[in-house]
């Protein structure tokens, strides 16, 4: 089994090679204009399979509000915005994510979405939030993003540094599987070409060792299977920390 799997990786590998030659010279710039929208297209339908489980995330969020009612929320790699309609009546929502040509859709779940008030959108990394001050977000979310930063534990320490004390982290990410189950088989074999079609994906992280060992005061985590969604991302897991 383990032969056969070393084999196909290989050839994943090499149908990605153009990719990651196009990569090198510098034109795959070109797909993450692109890749916005298609973000944008599959996640209304990864939303239609999640929404129960995404309201069930984000059902405590308002506990997290100041003595006087605020709630300032920074979503680390916004995307699309397609959480906005799971955040609480009136909360501040600050949006943060590298890649500028989100925006434009970005736009367009705001004005869908008039409940909240929104703050900025940072052209910024998760691993460099260098434009928020110390303790000055209640809550920090992070959906699907993880699993496409080159640092998961920088991104962890930036999110709890702008966090208030008492305040909390909100994660929905895909991780990788059990090593002796056919959706590792999967993850593994065709984790080369996803990389490069996911704008960074990498399927085979197991996220929550970083969230153990990222120094929280409690940590609320589940493994789920999302319902729905292609083999290679359904182990998921979900929950938040609290600083």
């Amino acid at each position: 089994m383990r032969g056969l799997m070393m084999i196909c990786r290989l050839i994943s590998s090499a149908v990605s090679l153009p990719l990651y030659l196009l990569e090198r010279v510098g034109l795959y710039r070109m797909y993450k204009r692109l890749f916005p929208l298609l973000a944008y297209n599959i996640t209304f339908s990864y939303n239609d399979k999640m929404h129960k489980m995404k309201r069930e995330l984000f059902r405590n969020v308002a506990r997290f509000a100041d003595s006087d009612g605020t709630l300032r929320l920074l979503e680390i790699g916004c995307g699309s915005g397609a959480n906005f309609n799971f955040y609480p009546y009136g909360c501040t929502v600050v949006c943060s994510d590298p890649n500028p040509h989100f925006e434009p859709y970005l736009r367009r779940s705001m004005a869908a979405n008039k409940h909240l008030t929104y703050d900025a959108f940072l052209e910024a990394s998760g691993e460099d939030l260098r434009q928020l001050r110390d303790e000055s977000v209640d809550v920090v979310v992070c959906t699907l993003v993880l699993c496409s930063v080159r640092s998961v534990q920088q991104v962890l320490q930036e999110a709890r540094r702008v966090l208030k004390t008492g305040g909390a982290f909100y994660f929905l990410e895909h991780v990788v599987s059990d090593p002796s189950s056919w959706t590792y088989f999967c993850q593994y074999v065709f984790e080369p070409l996803w990389y490069y079609l996911g704008d960074g994906c990498t399927i085979t992280r197991a996220t929550w060792r970083d969230l153990e060992a990222a120094g929280f005061r409690e940590l609320h985590l589940r493994h789920v299977e999302a319902p729905g969604v292609t083999l290679m991302i359904r182990p998921h897991i979900m929950g938040y920390s609290i600083k």
